[in-house]
Formats: C-alpha cells, sequence, structure tokens
C-alpha cells in the first residue's frame, strides 16, 4: 500500500489524514505540537485542533520531519503559507524522486506574492518530486471530519498527477474532480479568504444580506479578474474552487475569516482577535499579498483593498464600506 505523510495537525491536516486512511491508505501525520502528537498517539484525538473527532488507527503521529516523508509515495503540505518555505526546504533531501507533493495550503506568500505551489517550486528546486498538485474546494473540516458529503478538486499541470491524487483522496463522502487549472485553483482558495473577511465585515456592522450577496458577486468578479491576469482560466472561478469556496467561506459560521469580519465589524482590532485565535485564518495574511498582486498586475481588487486598508491602514470599517459604496458608477 501506499506510504502517505501529512504535514502540519492542524484541524485541516487531521481531517485529510482520516480521509486518507478512510480510502485504505496508512498515513503518517507530522505535528509540530507535542501535545497533539500525544493526544493522537493516546487517545486517538486531536483535542487541541479537532476535539470530538476519533482518528483511525491507521493514523501515526510523528515528530521529525525526515521520518514522516521519507519513502512516501504523497505528500500532502497543510502548513499555513508562511510556514510553507521553511517546511519544505527541511524536507527537500529526504523527499523520493517519484514522490507527489500535495498543496492543500491557501494563501499567498508575503513579499514574493507566491501561492504555495509556487513556494514548493522554490523550496524544492534541486530536490526530488515527480509533480506538485494542489487541493482546493468547500470543505470545512469539522464536517468532511464528520463524514458528510464534501466535494472539491485536484489540479496539477500533469493531469495524471491530478487523477492519482483523485484516486488517494476519493471516499464515499469525499469527491474529488481533477483539474489542470494550478493558478486558477489557488487563487480561488486564496482570495476567497479575504473577501469572507469582508464579508464578516459587514454581518458585524448588521448591514443585511443584500450587502452580503453584494461583496459576494463582486468578489468573485475581482478574484476572476486578477486570475484572468496570471493566467487562470475564467471557468475555474465557476467551479468547486472559486465560487463554492466563496459562498461557504463568506456564510458558514464555521469560517475563521468570516469570524474574523465578524469580530473587526463589531469594534475589535486585528490583533486582539488573531491573538486570541489558535489556528490562522489565512486571508488576514493573504490580503496583503493579494493586494501587491493587484498593484502588480494593475487590477481592480477594489475589496480587497478595502479589506488590506481596515487590516492594515486603521481605516473604519465603516468609512471601508463608504468608500466603496461612493466608487465612480460603472457598467456590470
Amino acid at each position: 500500500m501506499e506510504k502517505i505523510a501529512v504535514l502540519g495537525a492542524g484541524s485541516w491536516g487531521t481531517t485529510l489524514s482520516q480521509v486518507l486512511s478512510d480510502s485504505g491508505a496508512p498515513v503518517t501525520l507530522w505535528a509540530r505540537e507535542e501535545e497533539v502528537r500525544e493526544s493522537i498517539a493516546k487517545r486517538r484525538v486531536n483535542e487541541t485542533f479537532l476535539p470530538g473527532i476519533v482518528l483511525s488507527e491507521k493514523i501515526t503521529p510523528e515528530a521529525g520531519i525526515r521520518a514522516a516523508v521519507e519513502g512516501a509515495d504523497f505528500i500532502v503540505s497543510v502548513i499555513p503559507s508562511h510556514g510553507v518555505r521553511a517546511v519544505f526546504s527541511e524536507a527537500g533531501p529526504f523527499i523520493r524522486k517519484d514522490a507527489i507533493i500535495v498543496s492543500a495550503t491557501k494563501g499567498i506568500e508575503e513579499g514574493s506574492m507566491l501561492t504555495p505551489s509556487g513556494i514548493l517550486n522554490e523550496a524544492l528546486k534541486g530536490c526530488g518530486h515527480k509533480a506538485i498538485a494542489v487541493l482546493s474546494g468547500p470543505s470545512f473540516a469539522n464536517e468532511v471530519s464528520r463524514r458528510l458529503p464534501a466535494a472539491v478538486c485536484a489540479a496539477s499541470t500533469s493531469i495524471e498527477a491530478a487523477r492519482a491524487v483523485q484516486q488517494a483522496f476519493s471516499t464515499n463522502y469525499f469527491r474529488v474532480y481533477a483539474n489542470t487549472d494550478v493558478i486558477g485553483v489557488e487563487l480561488g482558495g486564496a482570495l476567497k479568504n479575504v473577501i469572507a473577511i469582508a464579508a464578516g465585515i459587514s454581518d458585524g456592522l448588521a448591514l443585511g444580506h443584500n450587502a452580503r450577496a453584494a461583496l459576494i458577486t463582486r468578489g468573485l468578479a475581482e478574484m476572476g479578474r486578477l486570475g484572468a491576469a496570471l493566467g487562470a482560466l475564467p471557468a475555474t472561478f465557476a467551479g468547486l474552487s472559486g465560487l463554492g469556496d466563496l459562498v461557504l467561506t463568506c456564510t458558514g459560521p464555521l469560517s475563521r475569516n468570516y469570524t474574523v469580519g465578524v469580530s473587526v465589524g463589531k469594534g475589535a482590532s486585528i490583533d486582539e482577535v488573531t491573538g486570541s485565535m489558535r489556528m490562522v485564518a489565512e486571508g488576514v495574511k493573504t490580503c496583503r499579498g493579494a493586494s501587491d498582486l493587484a498593484r502588480r498586475h494593475n487590477v481592480d481588487m477594489p475589496i480587497t483593498e478595502a479589506v488590506f486598508s481596515v487590516l492594515y491602514k486603521g481605516v473604519s470599517p465603516m468609512k471601508a464600506v463608504m468608500g466603496l459604496m461612493g466608487r465612480e458608477l460603472k457598467d456590470e
């Protein structure tokens, strides 16, 4: 049977480990935190990030990156975007030349403005691996871990690699579609978190359902504009990793990014909100990278800029809303 390594034992990394074990594979789960490893090894529960879910005996927690990745056929990255480069720079020398790297990270790296697959390509330069694939779509860990139905897509420039990931991850409750538009899938997964913060701010301000629907719709439009500038396929943004993930993240109370936005809309500072969170809300960092990308490619992304102004420039949420509503009138 194939050996699969999952790097990152947060709620989503632990959930994907469970999905993979349900598909029949033994999984080595690398966890940075000792209490997480001990909890899984002794009680079969990740009490820190996924409490209440009993995990398969096929999941083995591991403290060492080399021990986790060495000999693995698939290596799944579920690390926050700001940590991918360091972890894979360490892991690279121990990765098999025919291994497939699967990125389940959603974000844009600050400074480099790279998506996770771009970070991986740089970190693994000169090291062995067969292909890089990305996994994205509307999928709250809490629901998938309880084996409720979900559908996502696996994208790679190699359709063979995408289909290999599709086969490895598919179960009777987790359906995977194959795709070759890597940048489109990654941008959808990253940018929807920024729009989700905007939707949360709107709800925190009690602006109503109309405002949230407008943010989702116009947010999708600016996601598509940046995607087109970077060579993504327009149809990707109408799919699972675009519209599907956007709607879920902007409307579901299980969304960390939406929840961050609600708190900010109610008057909390971003430092107060993130300081109280154990898990990462990727949209907070992504909005900076997305804003930089938009300026580099001369793409109009007013909602992203409004979120950036609230989180990093001290603009009040209501002033940002008024700025959006007062913009020059345009054709749709």
